[in-house]
């Protein structure tokens, strides 16, 4: 009787997954997504913690404990602006409890298991562990605690490969072997970590949004696979729905920097191979006070922000959203312009902006945002430098051409706030920079942004 309640719980949390997914597409209905995500989730630990077979709650309570104690200061301390830097902790935390059940179940049961049953709980601890060590090494890198810029080696795809291709001969023994080999499966697990460091270690902080959404589908495959091995058809499902979903959302991250899979995952791009300079083939660079750069906005119709990562690193949303309003205030119609690789995550910038309390109708994608720059008075880029950078269109030889950008080099003046000359993670020079209309203001952004606000 216990258990036919318990798989009526599971299938309400399921369905709650499911319209969880489908509410996130809009903007409007992401908040009622997140909830029905987190309700759905709660009835499905509550109803698990009712099934029969659990004699004991002892260590479940301590695992519970331990896990408030962790997760509750990541909820508080962090900051919106290290969201990144959550996700990428999340994911690394989840593979990780899928990979130790992946262990602990060999260890307990790899007598009793048969080829088919040995090869899906490899796969598992594969995808687990590697997705543990790769989103630890994201972590480092968008926290700066490691190199955010590509780490290469010579040799270091085939270096990985190798890696891959030993652990995968590895788990085909393992699943061909007639009893347990305990010391080989240690090896696997091993061979799994370091191929989720030699994976992501390459790889620079302009493809990170790409990175967190892959392995968020690893992730989800392993928690699938998982599944299978338990017998938890809830687990195979949200398994899958969070696999399949990180898996459209990377093709989607790709699309949008026209790239493919092997392009980011071996591609190394982000190595500086140029350096911006203040004066370059005849042309340069025109630096402006705070002060006189607002004189732009005198008789300024429509104004669009377009923000990025220098937004996020200097936490000026709160005065990006102040100094719209003063611009609203005076008639100016105020859009800010989202490419989908802002920042260091998927929807890193509409997450920011949210939080500042941003009207979700101000919000317009690139393809919708594109058209409107040639009747733009002002563009104010807040940070973001690639996603702007018209050598995406403009240069065969760079790592940028054929990256869809935001076209703000068509509108009539381009105010561009930035911290430094520095190049970004693509280690591209912007041709922005040269441009008559353009007005560099070089500093922190919420510190620029408070001077303009001052003097308006």
């Amino acid at each position: 009787m216990v258990e036919h309640w318990v798989q009526l719980a599971y299938l309400v949390a399921a369905t709650l997954f499911i319209l969880s997914l489908r509410w996130m597409n809009e903007v409007r209905t992401a908040r009622l997504g997140n909830w029905a995500g987190s309700i759905g989730m709660a009835i499905a630990v509550v109803a698990t913690l009712g099934k029969p077979e659990i004699h004991s709650f002892l260590w479940i309570g301590v695992a519970l404990v331990i896990g408030v104690a962790i997760g509750t200061p990541m909820a508080l301390l962090m900051p919106m602006t290290a969201v990144p830097q959550r996700t990428a902790l999340s994911h690394a935390f989840g593979a990780l409890a899928a990979g130790l059940v992946g262990t602990a179940e060999y260890y307990l049961r790899g007598r009793t298991l048969g080829a088919g049953a040995t090869a899906i709980l490899c796969a598992e601890v594969l995808l687990g562990f590697l997705t543990f060590t790769g989103s630890l090494l994201a972590f480092g890198k968008l926290h700066e605690i490691l190199p955010t810029r590509p780490i290469l080696y010579p040799g270091r795809n085939f270096v990985s490969l190798a890696v891959l291709a030993l652990a995968i001969l590895s788990a085909f023994w393992l699943a061909s072997a007639p009893t347990p080999h305990g010391i080989l499966f240690g090896f696997f697990i091993v061979l799994s970590l370091l191929f989720g460091v030699l994976l992501v270690l390459p790889i620079g902080g302009a493809d990170m949004p790409t990175v967190i959404s892959i392995l968020n589908a690893y992730a989800g495959l392993s928690a699938s696979f998982m599944g299978f091995l338990l017998n938890n058809k809830l687990l195979i499902l949200a398994g899958a729905l969070d696999g399949s979903s990180g898996l459209i959302l990377s093709i989607q991250m790709c699309k949008a920097m026209n790239r493919s899979f092997t392009n980011v995952l071996f591609g190394a791009v982000g190595h500086a191979v140029e350096t911006a300079a203040p004066h370059r083939d005849g042309r340069s660079i025109q630096g402006y006070t705070p002060q006189e750069a607002s004189t732009v906005f005198e008789g300024a119709r429509a104004v669009v922000v377009v923000p990025g990562y220098g937004m996020a690193a200097a936490q000026a949303q709160h005065v990006v959203k102040e100094l719209t309003d003063r611009l609203s205030s005076r008639g100016v119609d105020v859009k800010f312009g989202i490419h989908p690789v802002a920042g260091r995550m998927p929807g890193h910038m509409n997450v920011l902006l949210a939080e500042a309390d941003v009207s979700y109708d101000r919000l317009v994608e690139m393809e919708q945002i594109n058209p409107l720059f040639p009747e733009t008075d002002v563009v104010i880029i807040v940070g973001a430098n690639d996603i702007t950078n018209p050598a995406a269109r403009t240069r065969p030889d760079s790592p940028l051409y054929g990256m869809p950008i935001l076209e703000v080099d068509k509108a009539k003046t381009i105010l561009f706030i930035k911290r430094s000359m520095a190049t970004g993670f693509a280690g591209v020079d912007n041709d922005l920079f040269y441009l008559s209309k353009t007005m560099m203001v070089f500093g922190d952004a919420k510190k620029v942004l408070n001077e303009l606000i001052a003097a308006l």
